[in-house]
């Protein structure tokens, strides 16, 4: 399991298919990953979330061209990734 702390986003855009790393937190360590890395992760069977609150909202694939993530609050897609930190 990891937890997205922070992201990356491109030049140009500011939606979720515009996000290219994330800052990450896993067994205590911080590292940073690409999208592409993410979503092979994912769909591997890896489990990712962000942290809202005490809660925590699941990170899925959206199976686009390309793909790229998104965060899933109550069965309906949320903006949680968007609503963190830079780097």
């Amino acid at each position: 399991m990891i937890f997205v702390k922070r992201i990356r986003m491109a030049l140009l855009g500011h939606a979720h298919e515009h996000i290219t790393e994330v800052e990450y937190e896993q067994d205590g360590q911080t590292k940073t990953c690409t999208i592409a890395q993410v979503v092979t992760y994912l769909e591997e069977g890896g489990r990712a979330q962000v942290r809202v609150g005490r809660d925590a909202a699941d990170v899925q694939v959206v199976n686009a061209s390309p793909k790229h993530i998104r965060t899933v609050a109550d069965g309906k897609w949320a903006d949680n990734l968007l609503a963190l930190p830079r780097f």
